[in-house]
């Protein structure tokens, strides 16, 4: 994976530990020559994995829509920053930089974006691997809901191991690396990839 898009919390949380988590997320992409590709924020742990990323001398490109940047929330010290004109567009430039996709905390914003990447990646518009960083535990509750999906017969579990999981960077990396996607489904054509 030569670049990776991550989505977070706009927002710090209650424990220290998100923040220092996503920085030190930022800092490992910079040691591994991995481009970092996210919201464009410089508030909450957005902001904090792009200043681990960009004080260790890594490549950030924050991805950011046009009624955002009135807030001034962007971060000006970005390798690059690209302006789009919704949300929808944003998410559809993010995937395209991206070869990759971590969650790290977050709230809805941060859920719905990575559901549409799993979504896409269930229907076969994609391959990449998709991670969660289980800060803490945070997405416990998730997990266990997305398997109660596949107890109840809505998500087929080859979809929900798609995911890769794990608390520790360094692991989950790794986990990322050696993913074999899923065939892509017989009603995909292969230019739809």
């Amino acid at each position: 994976m030569k670049s990776i898009v991550v989505f977070c919390g706009s927002s710090e949380g209650a424990n220290a530990v998100y923040a220092s988590n996503a920085y030190e997320l930022g800092e490992t992409f910079a040691k591994k020559n991995i481009q970092l590709v996210y919201g464009g924020a410089k508030i909450g742990i957005m902001g904090k994995v792009a200043e681990g990323a960009l004080t260790n001398g890594g490549k950030v490109i924050g991805v950011i829509p046009d009624f955002l940047t009135l807030k001034e929330v962007f971060h000006e010290g970005l390798t690059e920053l690209i302006v789009t004109q919704n949300m929808q567009e944003r998410k559809l430039k993010m995937h395209d930089l991206s070869d990759g996709i971590i969650m790290l905390p977050g709230g809805f914003g941060t859920l719905e974006e990575f559901f549409e990447m799993l979504t896409w990646s269930q229907l076969g518009l994609h391959q990449y691997p998709i991670g969660i960083l289980n800060t803490n535990g945070f997405y416990d509750p998730l997990i266990n809901m997305m398997q109660k999906m596949v107890a109840e017969g809505f998500v087929k579990n080859d979809h929900l191991n798609t995911i890769q999981v794990d608390t520790n960077i360094e692991i989950l990396l790794e986990k990322m690396e050696q993913y074999h996607p899923l065939p892509a489904p017989k009603w995909i054509k292969k230019e739809q990839l």
